[in-house]
């Protein structure tokens, strides 16, 4: 579908404007297919036509459809696995050592979509009960989409989307199946909470994260917006925790909020400034 530039401008600026993220010219072959299902929603045939509602008062709603349309919920279980494998593997233990005094994690999954990364690490902790019995354990997902929230709450998902990661063994054991698909156990989704956030606002919790992740978030922001993203992740994170990035993604060249830590790829850990100096003059 041809999209006019003007139309096109006014889309990719609503688009900055909620999220951050920026429609580039790689994205923009998409955006009439992605705007399909609102057109279909909203009796809208053209683009030019969504522009001329858009501007009329009263059309946050439409709005936000547009928005969320255009958002990448590309999202599954398990994702990176040799990447993700690092959590149970070293991450969490070296955390649970540091966290032995209080025996309790919390951990933010930044941009979850529909809830998959959450869910997977709550199966982690859910398939080693007994060493995390005594252990608060706090997962809290956030996402800007409403309906990727609505999903990944509710812990439900089609044979398509479990079957995207996840064993046969580990859909038997975490799910039971329904006529529309499959149900996450009531076990899992306790280690779980979710809410809409966007990740370039205040941090959703007053409390400092152990753990971080903020997978294929920032890779739609422009170099700007994307340091304005890495100061508010070292803001929301404990100064002895740690941030997980998407695999192909790094903070090199891109932030001094963080460094990576050796042997570990995609985790950083935070870079906090030294206390400055008081300086003291004399009296008279």
């Amino acid at each position: 579908m041809e999209v006019s530039e003007a139309s096109h401008q006014i889309i990719a600026d609503l688009l900055a404007s909620h999220t951050g993220q920026h429609l580039t010219e790689s994205r923009r072959w998409r955006v009439g297919t992605a705007l399909s299902g609102v057109f279909r929603e909203h009796g809208i045939s053209n683009i030019d036509q969504l522009v001329c509602l858009l501007a009329d008062r009263g059309q946050e709603s439409l709005a936000q459809s547009v928005v969320e349309a255009l958002l990448n919920n590309e999202t599954y279980f398990y994702r990176d696995k040799p990447t993700f494998d690092q959590l149970p593997e070293s991450v969490l233990p070296e955390l649970a050592e540091k966290r032995a005094s209080t025996k309790r994690l919390s951990i933010w999954s930044a941009g979850c979509s529909t809830g998959q990364e959450v869910h997977s690490i709550a199966m982690m902790f859910a398939e080693q009960a007994a060493r995390w019995h005594d252990w608060t354990i706090e997962i809290l997902g956030t996402d800007i989409s409403h309906s990727a929230i609505a999903t990944a709450r509710s812990g439900s998902y089609t044979q398509f989307e479990v079957q995207r990661g996840l064993s046969v063994a580990q859909m038997l054991r975490h799910f039971d199946e329904t006529s529309t698909g499959w149900q996450l156990h009531d076990d899992v989704l306790a280690y779980t909470r979710f809410q809409q956030h966007n990740v370039l606002k205040e941090p959703p919790s007053r409390q400092s994260f152990d753990l971080v992740l903020c997978r294929n978030v920032l890779l739609y922001f422009d170099p700007v917006t994307r340091q304005a993203a890495f100061e508010r992740l070292r803001s929301a994170l404990s100064p002895d925790g740690f941030l997980m990035l998407g695999a192909g993604e790094t903070v090199v060249g891109q932030t001094d909020a963080f460094a990576p830590i050796s042997g570990r790829a995609s985790i950083y850990s935070p870079v906090h400034a030294a206390p400055q100096a008081v300086r003291m003059t004399a009296a008279g």
